[in-house]
């Protein structure tokens, strides 16, 4: 009795159909239910703020405050004000200073203009950062290592740092 192996393509056989690929139209945070999204039209003028992850792709003309969540600024997105989350994404553009309580990230086509305050930073090659940075040691550390002074911040006072030899103002 002989018994094909199904993994053994048979000649002349039409090959296996392959699975669709993911799209690459929607960033991979969309598929979460606890996502808000604000798309490349929107224009918000004023402060915004909320008790969920949010990716934003438009424009705010104002401070952004969502403490104990997550930001993600598309590569279209504009914040003109300051950011306050527990994790910031950039992509897009921002004039303001940006905190994040647990990490912030840079990506190759973010451009911040502003302070940064963090846990744990990440800017990678092409982003065009100027400002100052503060890292903090996370809150639980920090009470315990050095109840004393208050504070076990590193503080770094940078005029200006570029990831790449990009100059905006010089343009």
């Amino acid at each position: 009795m002989s018994a094909q192996n199904p993994s053994v393509p048979v000649p002349g056989a039409p090959p296996a159909p392959k699975p669709p690929a993911p799209s690459t139209s929607r960033p991979p945070e969309t598929l979460r239910a606890d996502l808000a999204h604000i798309g490349k039209s929107v224009i918000i003028k004023g402060e915004l703020s909320g008790s969920e992850d949010l990716y934003l792709d438009g424009e705010v003309e104002g401070g952004v405050q969502l403490r104990q969540h997550s930001l993600t600024v598309g590569p279209n997105g504009k914040v003109k004000g300051n950011i306050n989350a527990r994790e910031v994404v950039l992509l897009g553009k921002v004039d303001g200073n940006v905190r994040g309580d647990e990490r912030v990230e840079l990506k190759r086509s973010a451009v911040l203009v502003g302070d940064i305050a963090t846990a744990r930073i990440s800017i990678e090659d092409g982003a065009f950062f100027k400002g100052g940075i503060d890292i903090a040691k996370e809150a639980k550390s920090e009470s315990k290592r050095d109840s004393s002074t208050g504070s076990s911040s590193v503080a770094s006072s940078l005029g200006s740092y570029a990831a790449s030899p990009y100059d905006p103002s010089k343009a």
